[in-house]
């Protein structure tokens, strides 16, 4: 048996897949995503020809072979880049048992039966190397049954991985220890699924669907019984346990059909047959019409059919209906309508929305308040069962089905007295230990200790535990024990983020950059030159940011106030051409939604650390303007740079041209750097939570290594006139091919005269430009599009509808 302290050591770096399935696929792009080289296993086809024949192989490895295939056309994309698959390499479960001996990470993704499971295990546990980590990616079986197929020397290296789907966007992984599984094996796991993976790991006790599918799935069911038993539709269900409460847009039944339906039949089965002793056992009995639509093939989005079935009409145009709950038949979705709850939409905060909720009278507050009691309830009810401390359940919640605060967070929020005295008055009392808890005189679940420890509130013995602090998380929190928040406005803030790096935060709606980030940004780098050593641009919303705020712009053009968008360029080029010329590194921290400005601002770090999940692009285009805070001015510089000292300038713009004039969006960081959004040195952080901290490192890591801020750029090569005429010709011919409009026509010769060096203006084409001069061009484009009736309307289109009018 090998020693705890060899997996505290080693670091994970091949991994084999057991199972090509949707999910086992998925599994394995995600490990490829990570850097690791993957063998993906599925069994040989029954017409497969025998070992040695010509070709067999390749035959015989067919069902993994068609899987690699099939990654790219998947969707959600499975992988951030397409080069990415190449790290995975296809065999069966015959032939390729041999190379299991050099894996360090061995996860099974069969069939969820235990018996299928099983003899899997007996198949492959000779092959195993002396330190193979072997786990089962099982959504509830209990490890320990799985345990006992194996051989004693294996159990130890033995543990439940349980992904969520899908697996690169789902942030959850749940990590089970079976009887024997070592400690240093759960801690080897888990740092390899955090700081490799990305991922959030919660340890959930070895109970049937362990911690979220198991408060989930009984939101579910109980869900379905409550608008049965109030005759309430799938509609009105949906209204009021989606983002009303603080749960995604998918709310219950949209839900319920990306799961499954048959899945979600057979994780109740799973707490019926391995929980008897459940609280509320009965909740998992499915209702009557669960079963009437699994038994009539109503599964789901897999079926195309469940609570919502997708049409289309006479005219070609997709529409979703929705089921009747008392026939079964499909209908035209109703809107529905809840007068007592439109006034709660316009609260942004969640629990001041629900405190509101609590008191509202009518059918749908009613639903949504019976739904979240009994959510809340049940959680309390096995918290005890399937975690260690409630915080486990809390992030389960919010990582593995989207939920915004987790039950406990909710509680607290509302507060924990209040909710116990109305469940009580309802007949739904809260469990005891959460009434005793009460009666201890306590009004919370998490807390901080007389030394400033975070605690929760400990689910056996008396008491609080120390919350354990998860590592490498940098949190923007006004607080006696984290950042300082040193200078705030409407828009952004400035924060002391400890060992001398200063934080410049956006946190306007959707992040959206106006006068006030602009400000701040400012004061950023003046605080900066002061009294400190870097600066990190990052935040922790939604979106990084989603670029300029156009409503204001807008505004501004509509009332004519020239100069006030001439400002307001100005300010926007200051700032990011600041982050270019100050004296301390700025290391930009992108993720989720960065457009337009946000791409721009990042576009000026001296160097970037983006979350994996990054959907930047200079998309002004289609509000019908160009990017005009330096984006267009760095495109052109990233690709003359990419051209060599004897690059053509020509090529240079018009490989920028079609990146700005096509608005292309990354659909992750690595394309991103492929479409040259990044450049190759950026790092990317797979883990969103670690993105902050490892930006902040990155930051001290360059002032410490005496960092010099880069001399301006006066003599920069551009092509003049024959830049204008290749991009003038390609656009006539777009025009002519109806592929852009007139309008598009004029936007595109705009930014054909900035990547031209100002050609066509007066005097000699221009050989050479200075930084400024671009930022002068853009500057000049900008202010004339704004003054076009036709990008006004793309603008106000785009603020309407929330998409680009190409008009």
């Amino acid at each position: 048996m090998n020693s705890p302290s060899e997996y505290a050591t080693r670091s994970l770096r091949k991994a084999a897949v057991l199972g090509a399935g949707v999910m086992g696929r998925a599994i394995a792009a995600h490990l490829a995503n990570a850097g690791m080289e993957v063998l993906l296993l599925d069994i040989v086809p029954k017409d497969a020809p025998s070992p040695g024949a010509a070709g067999a192989h390749e035959a015989r490895s067919r069902l993994a072979i068609d899987a690699l295939k099939a990654l790219p056309k998947d969707r959600p994309a499975p992988l951030f880049s397409a080069e990415i698959a190449s790290r995975i390499h296809p065999g069966n479960l015959e032939d390729d048992l041999s190379q299991l001996s050099a894996m360090d990470w061995v996860v099974e993704v069969v069939i969820e039966r235990a018996d299928i499971k099983g003899q899997l295990f007996e198949r492959i546990a000779a092959h195993l190397g002396p330190k193979t980590i072997l786990s089962s990616n099982t959504s509830g079986i209990p490890i320990a049954e799985l345990s006992k197929t194996l051989p004693a020397e294996l159990r130890p290296r033995f543990l439940g991985t349980h992904f969520f789907n899908p697996p690169r966007y789902m942030h959850l992984l749940e990590l089970i220890a079976g009887p024997e599984t070592l400690p240093a094996v759960m801690a080897q796991m888990k740092e390899t699924a955090e700081g490799s993976l990305g991922k959030g790991v919660v340890v959930a006790n070895d109970r049937p669907n362990f911690i979220a599918n198991r408060i989930g799935a009984h939101g579910m069911l109980r869900t379905v019984q409550l608008a049965m038993d109030g005759e309430y539709s799938v509609e009105d269900v949906e209204a009021v346990t989606g983002p009303l409460v603080g749960r995604p847009k998918s709310a219950t039944f949209r839900t319920a059909d990306l799961v499954g339906l048959d899945v979600l039949l057979h994780v109740a089965a799973n707490v019926r047959n391995g929980a008897a002793d459940d609280p509320e056992i009965d909740a998992f009995t499915p209702h009557p019409i669960l079963t009437k639509m699994v038994e009539a093939g109503m599964l789901g989005s897999k079926t195309d059919q469940g609570f919502f079935k997708k049409r289309k009409t006479e005219d070609g145009k997709s529409v979703i209906d929705t089921i009747d709950l008392k026939t079964l038949e499909y209908r035209e979705t109703i809107r529905p309508r809840f007068p007592e709850l439109e006034p709660l939409k316009q609260t942004e905060e969640l629990i001041p929305r629900l405190r509101a909720l609590m008191k509202s009278k009518g059918r749908g507050a009613e639903l949504a308040w019976a739904i979240l009691r009994d959510s809340l309830r049940y959680a309390a009810s096995v918290a005890d069962e399937i975690a260690d401390d409630i915080a486990a359940i809390d992030r389960a919640m919010c990582w593995g089905f989207g939920w915004k605060m987790g039950p406990f967070e909710v509680w607290q929020g509302l507060g924990i007295a209040r909710v116990c005295e109305r469940m009580e008055k309802e007949g739904h009392p809260a469990p005891a230990w959460v009434l005793e808890h009460v009666k201890n005189g306590a009004d919370a679940f998490y807390l901080r200790d007389e030394e400033g420890t975070a605690c929760t509130l400990a689910l056996s013995g008396d008491g609080r535990a120390r919350l354990v602090a998860r590592p490498g998380i940098l949190q923007l929190v006004a607080d006696d024990h984290g950042p300082r928040e040193l200078a705030r406005n409407a828009g952004a803030s400035v924060w002391d983020l400890g060992d001398n790096v200063l934080g410049l935060e956006f946190h306007s709606k959707m992040n959206s950059l106006g006068g006030d980030s602009f400000a701040m940004g400012q004061k950023a780098m003046q605080l900066a030159e002061e009294s400190f050593d870097a600066i990190v641009v990052g935040n922790q919303g939604e979106h990084f940011s989603a670029g300029a705020n156009v409503a204001l712009l807008l505004f501004a053009a509509l009332e004519g106030e020239w100069e006030d968008i001439d400002l307001m360029v100005r300010s926007f080029q200051r700032m990011t051409m600041g982050f270019r010329q100050c004296s301390k590194p700025v290391v930009v921290a992108p993720f989720s939604l960065t457009l337009g400005g946000g791409a721009e601002v990042t576009l000026h770090g001296d160097e970037v650390c983006a979350s994996a999940e990054l959907y930047m692009g200079l998309v002004e285009v289609g509000v019908g303007l160009i990017p005009a805070g330096g984006g267009t001015k760095e495109m052109y510089l990233r690709m003359l740079d990419a051209e060599g000292p004897e690059g053509d300038p020509r090529n240079a713009a018009k490989r920028a041209f079609e990146l700005i004039g096509m608005g292309k969006v990354s659909t992750s960081a690595q394309e991103a750097k492929n479409l040259g959004l990044l450049r190759p040195s950026d790092a990317i952080q797979l883990n969103a939570d670690r993105l902050l901290s490892s930006a902040k490192a990155r930051a001290l890591a360059l002032a410490r290594s005496g960092y010099r801020a880069p001399a301006p750029r006066n003599e920069i090569p551009v092509g003049g006139d024959d830049t204008y005429a290749l991009l003038e010709v390609g656009l006539y011919n777009f025009l002519q091919a109806g592929q852009i409009s007139e309008h598009d026509r004029l936007i595109g010769l705009k930014i054909a005269q900035i990547l031209s060096g100002g050609a066509h203006r007066s005097g000699p084409s221009p050989k050479t430009v200075s930084e400024q001069d671009l930022l002068d061009l853009e500057r000049e484009a900008f202010l004339s599009l704004c003054g076009q009736r036709k990008s006004l309307e793309r603008i106000q289109h785009m603020l309407k509808r929330g998409k680009p009018l190409r008009n």
